[in-house]
């Protein structure tokens, strides 16, 4: 049975080492990181993901008490800090469909990012926001509601606005059902959006735009078959009339949420560190 998951750890767990693959983890406290690097095109090929860096971020579950300024946002911003460059402007993306709840973090995530492309000059100056960074922000919504691929879109929109890097946010598939709400996923590698669920977009990466590509995600959703042999150990019929059936957390309101506020308080924190990230939370 093909393996029905986003999160490129979880590809590693089931195919053990691989060659051109380097790994590591680390504690802090209730959190734990794993940093993967696929070195090598043959590593890439075993791992069945592009070459570049990966970095999971596995937490106590979102749903379970409301937060601030963390050590779950800590995690978070330290690891993406490691993978924005540190000048120019970057354009903010939010994959998905913001009327499908599971598929809505990426909509959800951008409403809270304060886009500052805009504001420059005098207005900046006189204002006393010569410490933000330019950041522009778009949720494009998905190819049945707009007709457009989201990739000619960022195409179009790189070749006039030339960002320094591109942020991609999308909800993930996972394999296991412990990891929805609790797992966030950063990547230089880019995103295949769907792929995890079977419905893949053309890729969004450094090859397809020409600048540089960070994807971020949480995992919403698993397959029910892979659920059922990841519980069960062996294959269970779980397709409604020839389609996949997909499984979703209860609390899935509360999750995205959880997970919208959290990659927003990361990336804003990020893009602007001399500001308090709760202060531009509270200006989206």
């Amino acid at each position: 049975m093909e393996l029905r998951t986003d999160l490129a750890l979880e590809v590693r767990e089931v195919k053990g080492d691989i060659g051109g693959v380097l790994w590591e983890e680390e504690r802090q406290g209730d959190i734990t990181v794993s940093r993967m690097d696929v070195t090598t095109p043959a590593g890439a090929r075993s791992l069945g993901k592009p070459m570049g860096k990966y970095v999971t971020v596995e937490l106590p579950a979102l749903t379970d008490n409301a937060f601030r300024t963390d050590e779950r946002f800590e995690a978070v911003s330290g690891e993406l800090s490691r993978l924005v460059p540190d000048d120019g402007e970057i354009l903010v993306i939010g994959l998905g469909n913001r009327a499908i709840t599971p598929d809505a973090l990426g909509p959800k995530t951008a409403a809270k990012i304060v886009a500052t492309r805009h504001i420059a000059g005098e207005l900046k100056r006189s204002a006393g926001f010569d410490c933000l960074r330019p950041c522009s922000v778009l949720a494009p919504g998905v190819l049945g509601q707009t007709g457009i691929e989201v990739l000619e879109l960022l195409r179009a929109i790189c070749k006039s606005i030339s960002p320094a890097a591109v942020i991609v946010i999308d909800a993930l598939a996972s394999r296991k059902l412990s990891r929805l709400g609790r797992t966030v996923q950063l990547s230089d590698a880019g995103i295949s959006p769907g792929a995890g669920v079977g419905n893949n977009r053309p890729e969004i990466s450094t090859k397809t735009l020409g600048v540089p590509v960070i994807s971020v995600g949480v995992p919403t959703v698993v397959e029910a078959s892979v659920l059922a042999r990841d519980l069960m150990g062996h294959d269970e019929q779980t397709r409604e009339n020839g389609e996949p059936m997909i499984v979703t957390p209860r609390e899935i309101d509360l999750l995205i949420d959880r997970a919208s506020r959290l990659l927003a308080l990361s990336i804003n924190s990020v893009l602007h560190p001399k500001i308090d990230p709760i202060d531009l939370l509270s200006v989206t």
